[in-house]
């Protein structure tokens, strides 16, 4: 084995990614495969789960296919998770990595216009089910049973820097810097890492129309500040997540390493005048 798969090679391990469905888990689920790990597709909807699956074995290749699983469930629900978890073991054995990518946005408003309900519904699709009860059921499983672990939440942008008009998203985001850094602390004595990626802007489902005007094609007006407020002068591609995710998801190279939250942003965050 040469020293760059002995550092970041994956092989024998298994990693769990909520919000199986969406385009940045899919990129960080080829980039598991692809580095050796089997991967537990955590979808809320087996349909999609099923449709990523299909794609990820394009992806990686037919000897990789035989290294997924596609299981339905809630990540906001303790139950739902503790199951899958349970599936996941009786598949492949143990859970080694943890990767919380459920979330998204609802909509975007001024702040005196909030709804209140939907504000606590994007919170609780950010925070509570991407990042507190997997987190929780998964962390307390390892605990029980003396097992180190590994766990990657999703951070953005919006940790660090208020967007306008997504006050929900923003706070939900900036919570998940927070408790990575309190729950990296207090599992530390457990040996359980935890951090977080921070993309800058990715295409994906969730924010395309609000970035691309679906009609011609073009920036939208809100794409256009971004662009300009991105030093490289452009969108990511989903592909550029993988090595600081592979990074993280190593012991070998990362095993001293937790509480941290690495932007990956081309320059977003140290933009200036």
């Amino acid at each position: 084995m040469s020293y760059v798969e002995d550092m970041f090679g994956l092989g024998g391990k298994t990693a769990a990614i909520t919000g199986a469905a969406g385009v940045i888990a899919g990129a960080m689920a080829e980039a598991l495969l692809k580095a050796g790990a089997a991967v537990s597709l955590w979808a809320h909807h087996r349909e999609s789960g099923e449709a990523a699956s299909a794609r990820l074995g394009q992806a990686a290749g037919p000897e990789a296919a035989a290294r997924i699983q596609v299981l339905t469930a809630d990540a906001g629900d303790e139950a739902s998770v503790r199951s899958a978890l349970e599936e996941t073991e009786k598949k492949f054995g143990r859970l080694d990595v943890l990767i919380n990518c459920a979330g998204g946005n609802r909509g975007t408003s001024s702040f005196v216009q909030t709804d209140v309900k939907l504000f606590g519904e994007i919170i609780s699709l950010n925070l509570v089910a991407g990042l507190l009860v997997p987190t929780k059921v998964v962390a307390a499983h390892w605990m029980e049973r003396k097992e180190h672990g590994t766990i990657i939440n999703l951070a953005s942008m919006a940790s660090y820097v208020p967007l306008s008009r997504v006050g929900a998203y923003g706070a939900a985001k900036a919570a998940v810097v927070n408790l990575t850094m309190a729950t990296a602390r207090e599992f530390a004595p457990h040996g359980i890492r935890v951090n977080a990626l921070a993309p800058g802007f990715f295409l994906g489902n969730q924010n395309r129309a609000l970035l691309i005007d679906q009609a011609t094609g073009e920036l939208t007006e809100r794409g256009k500040k971004i662009i300009d407020h991105t030093p490289f002068g452009r969108f990511g591609q989903v592909s550029e997540l993988s090595g600081a995710l592979l990074f993280l998801a190593s012991e070998a190279a990362s095993g001293f390493v937790t509480g941290i939250t690495v932007p990956v942003d081309g320059g977003y965050l140290v933009d200036n005048v």
